[in-house]
Formats: C-alpha cells, structure tokens, sequence
C-alpha cells in the first residue's frame, strides 16, 4: 500500500505552515478542473523571510538553495489549503523559481533545486517536473526566490468554489 501524503511528510520531517495571508488582491492557490496554480511563494518561516538578498553578492547558494525548499513547502500549504490533502496530486506539472540574483549570477537552477529535491523526494517520479529558473532584479521583501507551481489533480476541483 503506498503511504500517504500526510506520512510522507512525516517521513521527511516537514511540518506544513499555515498559509501566510497574501500581501495583494490574490488567493494562494486557485484550482479549475485537474489543474491547481499556486501563487508565489517566498521562504517566509512564521511569517519572517528567512532568506534574503541577491544571490551572489549578499546571499549564498546554499542559502538560496534552503530557501527554495522553504517555498516548495509553503507551495505544498497552499496546494492542501486549496484541495484539503496532498494526496489528490498527481504530479507537479511545472515549477517556475525567480531568484533575486546579482548581476553575473548564471547559478539560477542550481538554486531551484532546493524546490524540485523536495518534490522529488515527497512524490517520488510524480515530483518530476518540468520548470523555469529566471534570474531577476528584486523580490517581495528582498527574498533571496520565490516559487510557484503548476500541479495535475487526481480529480476535478474548484478552489475557490465560484
């Protein structure tokens, strides 16, 4: 029998946050049919950016690494918010990152990879995705990235309920 989402996570120590309240006249997630969008998620730990700066210049690699996987989690909150369980995911479809990257900084995937380990080690081959690691010039309270994703549901969905 295949383990659930829920033990998962266990498994994996993560403990999903609460979803932060959004800064702007957005929602987190938003389902239609079998696809879920979440909005952008920066590594806000208990409501603090735990990262921040440019990569490259006042921030690290392994930092901006640490802080994709923190977005990878607060995408998983926003994605169980919306459909109640990780279990109704079929597989992450997309993932597109924006790091806040100094000039010359051309190590923008290798900082995604904090976001697409996780998904690969919470849904295995159903984590594999395809993705976007774009370097940009500032982020929402200087985080250091930001994540979003596209996600296949096992079942139709409408979140919010329109």
């Amino acid at each position: 029998m295949a383990v659930s989402a829920k033990e998962r996570l266990k498994e994996l120590g993560i403990v999903l946050p609460q979803v932060s309240r959004p800064s702007g006249s957005y929602i987190p997630a938003a389902a239609s049919g079998y696809l879920l969008f979440t909005a952008g998620q920066v590594p806000r730990v208990n409501g603090i950016v735990k990262y921040k700066g440019k990569v490259g210049e006042d921030s690290t690699l392994e930092d901006a690494y640490a802080g994709a996987r923190i977005c990878a989690v607060n995408c998983l909150a926003a994605i169980e918010q919306a459909v109640g369980s990780l279990d109704h995911v079929a597989r992450i479809l997309k993932v597109n990152g924006y790091i806040n990257a100094a000039p010359g900084f051309t190590q923008n995937p290798k900082v995604l990879d904090g976001a697409s380990d996780l998904l690969l080690e919470m849904f295995g081959n159903a984590g594999q995705h395809a993705r976007s690691a774009i370097g940009v010039q500032a982020l929402p309270d200087n985080a250091v990235v930001e994540v979003e994703m596209t996600v296949l549901l096992k079942g139709p969905c409408e979140y919010p309920a329109v």
